[in-house]
C-alpha cells in the first residue's frame, strides 16, 4: 500500500495558509470601505494612468474582458470609475477613475500597506528580503503574470 503524505508536508499548504490569512484580513478592511479586493486592484491599475480600454486593462491584470466589464460596472455604480467613448471608434470606450475614486485610492493603498505591515512585521529585515526574493523568483520561474485578485 502506498503512503499518503500529510497536508502539512506540502509547501502549498503553508503558502495557502499565509495567503488566506493576509487576503481575508485585507478583504475585510476593504469591505469596510465598500470595495472588494478585485475592485481595489482595478482601481489601483487605473490610478495615475491615462484612461484605458477594458481590453488593455484585462491584459494588464491578466483577467478576461468580461470580468473587467463586471468590475467596472460595479465601480461605476459606486461612483468610483467612469466610462467615456473612444473618439474615433464609437463602439470602443475607455475606463478611468472618477474624482471620488482618485480621492479614495490613497486611503485604500494605506490599508494595503497597513495589512502587510501587520502581517509581515513579525519578520526582521533579512527575513523579509529573503521571502520577497523567493516569492518573486517563483513568480518569474513559473511565468506567472495574472494579478491575484481572489
Amino acid at each position: 500500500m502506498s503512503s499518503v503524505s500529510d497536508l502539512q508536508t506540502h509547501m502549498g499548504y503553508w503558502l495557502r495558509m499565509v495567503s488566506n490569512a493576509v487576503s481575508q484580513e485585507f478583504a475585510s478592511k476593504l469591505s469596510e470601505e465598500g470595495v472588494t479586493v478585485a475592485e481595489w486592484a482595478l482601481m489601483r491599475s487605473l490610478y495615475g494612468a491615462d484612461p484605458m480600454t477594458p481590453s488593455n486593462l484585462a491584459d494588464q491584470m491578466g483577467m478576461t474582458r468580461g470580468a473587467i466589464t463586471k468590475l467596472a460596472d460595479r465601480l461605476m455604480v459606486k461612483g468610483l470609475v467612469a466610462r467615456k467613448a473612444h473618439e474615433e471608434d464609437g463602439r470602443a470606450h475607455y475606463l478611468f477613475l472618477t474624482d471620488d475614486g482618485r480621492a479614495r485610492l490613497p486611503k485604500l493603498a494605506s490599508l494595503a500597506d497597513q495589512n502587510d505591515a501587520a502581517f509581515f512585521g513579525v519578520l526582521d529585515g533579512p527575513e523579509m528580503a529573503t521571502l520577497d526574493r523567493l516569492l518573486k523568483l517563483l513568480v518569474e520561474r513559473h511565468g506567472l503574470s495574472d494579478m491575484p485578485v481572489d
